[in-house]
C-alpha cells in the first residue's frame, strides 16, 4: 500500500515538474531566426576558423546579426555568398576571386645561421634566437600554413618555401594566420605577376642574405608601362588593379625576386630588343638633328 502510494505521489510530482517545465521553455524560449539555418546551409562546413569566428554556427550568427559581411566565409565560394546575400535581402556581393600567396622566393635559396633541429613548426622555430634564417623575413618551410590548410592548398615547394595551389585555395584565411612572419597575402586568383620576396632590406643588407631577395634597385617601376609595380618600403609590390600580366618586370629584375621567373633565354630576347629600339631612336634623333643642321 505504502509503494503505491509513493509511486503514485512521484507520477504526480514528474506530471507537475514536466509540466512547469514545458511552460518554463515556452516563456523563456530564445525565439531563433529561421534565416539563421539557411545561411548555415551555404557555408563550407568546415569551421576552419578561417572567418575569425568559433565556427560555421557561429559565422552564421554573425552575418544574421551584421557583424559579419556575406562573403565572410571564403570558402563558400561566390555563389554560396550570392544566396547568403539573397537570405539577407541584400544584392549579390562582385569582385575576384581572392586567393593565397606567399611573399617568398628563398628557401635553399635563403643563408642559414644555423641548422634547426627543434620541433618542425614555423612559431616554435621563431622561439630559437628568432630563426635559423639570416633573413628575417624568409619563409621557415616548416609548413605550419600546410598543416593549418584543410583544403590541401598548400605545400612546401621544391626549394623550400611554402607555395600555394590556386586551384584548390579558398581564401580561408588559415595559412596567414598560422604563418608567424606574416608572408602570406591575398591576391586576384587571374593575376599572374608577383613580388616573391618581403625583405625590405635595401641593396647589399637584402643581397647578403638570400640569392633572391628583391633588393629595392626600382628597375622593375622603370621598366613598367602601367605604372603597376613601385618599391615600396625597401621592397617591391605589385599594384593588381593596374597590371595588365606584360611580365616585363620579371625580365629585367637582376634577382628573380618576381614571378613567373623569366628564362635567361626571354631575358637576352628582351635585351636585344632594348638595344635594337635605342640604336632606332638614335639613328631618328641624329636623321633629325643633321636635317635641322641643313
Amino acid at each position: 500500500m505504502n509503494i503505491a502510494v509513493a509511486i503514485a505521489v512521484l507520477g504526480i510530482l514528474g506530471a507537475v515538474f514536466g509540466l512547469v517545465l514545458a511552460i518554463a521553455s515556452k516563456v523563456f524560449e530564445v525565439k531563433k531566426d529561421p534565416r539563421e539555418e539557411e545561411i548555415l546551409s551555404h557555408l563550407a562546413g568546415a569551421n576552419c576558423g578561417g572567418c575569425g569566428f568559433p565556427g560555421c554556427g557561429g559565422c552564421a550568427a554573425a552575418i544574421l546579426a551584421g557583424d559579419a559581411p556575406v562573403t565572410a566565409c571564403a570558402p563558400a565560394g561566390a555563389e554560396n555568398a550570392a544566396a547568403i546575400a539573397a537570405i539577407m535581402g541584400q544584392e549579390a556581393p562582385s569582385g575576384e576571386r581572392q586567393v593565397a600567396f606567399v611573399r617568398c622566393n628563398g628557401g635553399i635559396n635563403a643563408k642559414k645561421r644555423f641548422d634547426y633541429v627543434g620541433v618542425k613548426d614555423c612559431t616554435a622555430a621563431t622561439k630559437v634566437a628568432a630563426g635559423p634564417l639570416e633573413c628575417s623575413f624568409g619563409c621557415l618551410g616548416f609548413g605550419s600554413c600546410v598543416n593549418a590548410c584543410q583544403f590541401d592548398a598548400m605545400s612546401i615547394g621544391p626549394n623550400g618555401s611554402a607555395v600555394v595551389d590556386p586551384d584548390k585555395c579558398t581564401n580561408c584565411g588559415a595559412c596567414a594566420s598560422a604563418c608567424p612572419r606574416k608572408l602570406i597575402s591575398f591576391v586576384p586568383a587571374s593575376k599572374k605577376v608577383h613580388v616573391a620576396c618581403a625583405n625590405k632590406d635595401k641593396g647589399k643588407a637584402a643581397m647578403s642574405v638570400c640569392a633572391n631577395s628583391c633588393i629595392g634597385c626600382g628597375l622593375c617601376e622603370k621598366e613598367c608601362k602601367k605604372d603597376a609595380i613601385h618599391v615600396e618600403g625597401g621592397v617591391a609590390v605589385v599594384d593588381y588593379d593596374k597590371c595588365i600580366g606584360c611580365k616585363l618586370c620579371t625580365k629585367v629584375c637582376p634577382r628573380d625576386a618576381i614571378l613567373p621567373i623569366a628564362t635567361a633565354e626571354e631575358k637576352e630576347k628582351y635585351k636585344a630588343i632594348k638595344k635594337a629600339q635605342a640604336e632606332k631612336a638614335k639613328a631618328a634623333a641624329d636623321a633629325a638633328k643633321a636635317g635641322a643642321a641643313q
